[in-house]
């Protein structure tokens, strides 16, 4: 009987530890270039630096306080987004960009559409729409900047949200679930903004 028990008990102890090395290697596998993780960072560092170019433009076409804090917060806070997702691409030993149609890493390409260029990924401007931008200046430009900053964001709510199911990385979910939640709730400041422009 003590031997038995002596058995099962070696026996757990494998199982045991061949189960948490599985999980310890696992974790430490690092995305690949083709992944869920990298084509996230890449494509929200495309997504993030089309944010911070509107953020600067209505920056110096609007003297309203409430517009320029916001237009700053979103300017600082993508920034030093970019640069994690720039970090992980390093820490992966992956390029920073990729000749990968964006959103292919999703699981048929966006909305089982494969995209073209980076003008087609959620919420982003066109060129026509920045131009519109740099042309303005008060309120009108004010209300522009809200409009697209608006779509914007509810495209990254939407980026990050494919991401999350695609994942284990535990870095790349807890920076999906913040970044949504951000520009949710920047989103609900905007479109009050908004309105009190209409």
């Amino acid at each position: 009987m003590k031997i038995l028990t002596v058995a099962v008990a070696a026996a757990a102890a494998l199982i045991l530890g061949l189960v948490l090395g599985a999980l310890l290697l696992g974790h430490e596998s690092e995305p690949g270039d083709q992944s869920p993780e990298a084509g996230f960072a890449r494509d929200m560092s495309v997504h993030h630096a089309q944010a911070v170019e509107l953020s600067f433009i209505v920056r110096d076409r609007t003297q309203v306080p409430e517009v320029r804090v916001m237009a700053y917060d979103i300017i600082n806070t993508q920034r030093a987004q970019i640069g994690m997702f720039s970090g992980w691409l390093q820490q992966w030993e992956l390029p920073q960009t990729s000749v990968r149609p964006p959103m292919e890493w999703t699981d048929h390409g966006h909305g089982g559409v494969m995209m073209q260029s980076y003008d087609d990924m959620p919420g982003m401007a066109s060129d026509a729409d920045l131009q519109k931008l740099k042309d303005a200046s008060g309120v009108e430009a004010e209300r522009l900047f809200l409009e697209l900053m608006i779509e914007h964001h509810k495209g990254g709510v939407e980026m990050a949200e494919v991401v999350l199911p695609l994942t284990d990385r535990s870095e790349v979910t807890y920076l999906a679930d913040t970044l949504v939640a951000g520009q949710q709730a920047e989103i609900a400041t905007m479109e009050d903004m908004l309105a009190a422009r209409t």
